[in-house]
């Protein structure tokens, strides 16, 4: 089994508040020419039938961009991001139509054969689409990379629990393919927690899992493991196989106390917060797959009878049900 550090709060970090106008470049300094970094991104930019507007340096890293013009159909969704959101993209088809105007460029990197990627522009992309649109602007930058950086880059629609379970899922099966001996440790910046990589699983094999009751608790006890990717992934897949065997049990109770006559929309959390065993642990924590075989047959041993509509109101941090 894979080895990992124990867990410990996780805080955002916000970073210092600097005096005013001491970072980065002045206006004047981020102008640049194609530099011999960016030469193969543009020689790709017009292989593909797009426009070079120009070169730059970012005011903030001073790093090299290329502003451009792409064909619509020569750039694409990266393969590990969110499924789209219908009502979404419609309703962005709507506002461009409105104003006329295409304001946002969508950021995109070469993709790794032909083309180009976009980390964060699948809506935008595919309003444009819906228009009829021949072509986009993109900001493209020659590093690859960026493109894992989907969660801190994707500012255009609020990521629900399930999304970023998904992207963080397909980004470390990528990664897998890419980096099979790699720590998972190493890409804790694109993974950003490591709980959710056992959630992705989940959601993969049931869409409609309820994963938003689980999460504070795989929070507590998973943390990004030393041994390589492909090892640790196999370990988040046997917690995956723990997780929906805690869901059809909680699943089970919930059926019962609607049964009885109880309403609330957190019947789910209820149960599980019933059946956490984390409550009453100080100090160090069991390991991950010991806490959710506890809850799991805690979950199956469940007493419906005990429960009366009041306790339902209890503190219990809910959750509401996703499904």
């Amino acid at each position: 089994m894979a080895k990992a550090a124990t867990p410990k709060n996780r805080k955002t970090r916000v970073p210092r508040k600097r005096k005013p106008q001491t970072a980065g470049l002045t206006p004047l300094d981020c102008r640049s020419d194609v530099t011999t970094e960016l030469s193969a991104v543009a020689d790709r930019v017009k292989q593909e039938g797009g426009l070079v507007l120009t070169a730059y340096r970012d005011p903030l890293g001073g790093h090299p961009l290329l502003l451009a013009v792409l064909p619509i159909d020569r750039i694409q969704p990266t393969p590990f991001q969110r499924d789209l959101s219908e009502a979404h993209h419609k309703r962005l088809a709507g506002v461009i139509e409105k104003t006329g105007r295409f304001l946002d460029p969508v950021i995109a990197v070469p993709a790794p054969k032909d083309g180009f990627w976009t980390p964060n522009g699948l809506h935008r992309l595919e309003a444009m689409r819906r228009l009829g649109a021949r072509s986009i602007t993109a900001l493209i930058l020659p590093d690859r990379e960026v493109a894992r950086q989907i969660l801190a880059l994707n500012t255009e629609k609020a990521h629900n629990l399930k999304e970023r379970a998904l992207e963080v899922i397909r980004i470390a099966e990528g990664l897998v393919e890419e980096s099979p001996d790699q720590p998972e440790s190493s890409f804790a910046f694109y993974l950003e927690d490591a709980s959710l990589e056992t959630l992705g699983m989940a959601y993969q094999r049931k869409p409609k899992f309820g994963g938003g009751a689980y999460h504070p608790v795989l929070r507590r006890v998973e943390a990004f493991s030393d041994e390589p990717i492909r090892s640790a992934l196999k370990v988040h897949e046997r917690r995956a196989t723990l997780l929906l065997e805690l869901e059809e049990k909680v699943a089970e109770a919930v059926a019962k106390l609607k049964e009885r006559g109880l309403q609330s929309p957190y019947l789910r959390s209820f149960v599980v917060a019933r059946v956490n065993p984390l409550r009453w642990i100080q100090g160090e924590l069991p390991p991950a797959e010991k806490v959710l075989e506890t809850m799991r047959d805690r979950a199956a041993r469940f007493n419906v009878n005990k429960v009366k509509q009041q306790d339902l109101a209890g503190g219990f941090a809910p959750v509401a049900d996703e499904e």
